[in-house]
């Protein structure tokens, strides 16, 4: 009871315009309060502080920052012209363009609105004056972004695995093939609208065009091998990884491609910096929930009475990810995040759900809850953009919802699929 109350609470100021992070802090210090006494309020300052200086979520801002300072110089750019290139002489090569490009950027800036922000200001204007509606430009563009929170680095997976204290590096790797699939589900999806709507081919293949935007964008390509192999391999950890991408970032930026000017650093700096602020303010404020939650026994009593009706793995994850693809469509990702697994983890544990897995699949979930209705933050900005209605755009984007849903069940009821490469570098076991 305690724990619906404090959820319809939260959702009731969400919905009334109250910044989640605030909502959140109302909600955990008035229960606090109600259940402690007043008596507990001098420690809320300190359990927030406490919860949000764990060392492994210094990788947020790192890595947003990282994000920012690529955003300001030609990356984007470069990789759009070698996803041109490359896929250009399909049917609706602009979408395919939209989906390749981002996959690149995914494995720089591990945030979708981070991705549709920088890709979407350029390829929605390219895509509407190539006679593509600013529906379908908005609703390829924001789909396509969303792999950024599943191909690593990813800023998702990094809060899940402090909540649930798992394996970042681990996460990370699961996240690969399911991020493969979802992009080649995307450019299905794509292609099946192009025929439908008889979008233009942007150019014939060359492979001298191939060869040159290659060259052009190498560095582009090299930083997130360089960094995620080093993460991957074990020789560097996930926040030193994240601080080795803001200097590859400022040294490809400012030397190598000399486009990364003071005023373009101010500005990723202060872009960085009001990134980092609203999800570390989410993180301190869920803290206080976690905290009382955790002294309160709640979880473990979730756990006891879902487990007393059904020890079911399936049925379990069933209702798991309809729970989070609800909250995807009210909650930005990491909200959701840090106000449920928490709560959820216990129960995930008594029925035996890997931690990774399950890790995954509420990554999946929250990638589709980032292009589902009211809220979808990163469909909201594409159609920002491209000046489309959320709803309209919506209609259109069900296709890419279908795929990206495909390969959701796919990896939640078919396991090897995410943790196939986990289990090859790792070997099996936590």
């Amino acid at each position: 009871m305690t724990i619906t109350i404090m959820l319809i609470g939260m959702l009731t100021l969400a919905l009334l315009n109250v910044p989640i992070a605030i909502a959140l802090a109302l909600v955990a210090t008035l229960a606090v309060i109600i259940v402690q006494g007043s008596d507990m309020l001098p420690n809320i300052a300190l359990v927030m502080f406490e919860g949000a200086s764990s060392f492994p979520l210094l990788a947020i801002p790192l890595f947003i920052l990282a994000g920012a300072l690529m955003n300001a110089s030609s990356i984007s750019r470069r990789l759009i012209a070698f996803a041109s290139a490359l896929v250009g002489f399909m049917r609706g090569g602009l979408s395919m363009v939209s989906i390749g490009t981002s996959v690149f950027f995914a494995e720089i800036s591990g945030s979708a609105v981070a991705d549709v922000a920088a890709l979407g200001t350029i390829l929605i204007p390219a895509m509407k004056n190539r006679g593509y509606s600013k529906e379908v430009a908005a609703a390829t563009v924001s789909s396509a972004a969303s792999l950024a929170v599943i191909i690593p680095p990813s800023i998702p997976m990094i809060l899940y695995a402090v909540m649930a204290q798992t394996s970042v590096v681990k996460l990370f790797v699961a996240g690969i093939i399911p991020g493969l699939l979802g992009a080649v589900g995307l450019a299905g999806a794509a292609y099946w609208q192009a025929v439908r709507y008889n979008f233009p081919i942007e150019e014939r293949f060359q492979l001298s065009r191939v060869w040159q935007t290659f060259k052009e964008a190498l560095w582009a390509f090299i930083l997130p091998i360089a960094i995620l192999g080093s993460i991957f391999a074990g020789i560097v950890t996930a926040t030193e990884g994240a601080g080795m991408a803001v200097v590859a970032a400022l040294v490809v930026g400012g030397l190598i491609y000399r486009d990364l000017n003071v005023r373009e650093l101010r500005k990723a700096c202060v872009e960085g910096a009001i990134q980092t602020a609203v999800v570390m303010l989410l993180v301190a404020s869920s803290a206080l929930i976690s905290n009382f939650l955790t002294e309160a026994g709640l979880p473990q009593k979730l756990a006891q009475e879902i487990t007393g009706i059904t020890q079911n793995q399936y049925i379990v994850l069933l209702l798991l990810n309809f729970v989070f693809l609800v909250l995807g469509m009210f909650l930005h990702s990491a909200a959701a995040i840090i106000l449920v697994i928490p709560i959820v983890m216990p129960l995930v544990t008594a029925v035996g759900i890997d931690p990774i897995h399950f890790g995954l699949i509420v990554t999946l979930n929250l990638a589709i809850g980032q292009q589902t209705p009211p809220v979808a933050s990163v469909l909201m900005t594409a159609c920002s953009i491209a000046k489309a209605d959320i709803w309209e755009t919506t209609k259109v984007n069900l296709p890419f919802i279908a795929a990206l849903l495909v390969v959701l069940f796919l990896c939640t009821y078919v396991a090897p699929v995410p943790m196939a490469l986990v289990h090859f570098f790792y070997g099996p076991g936590p």
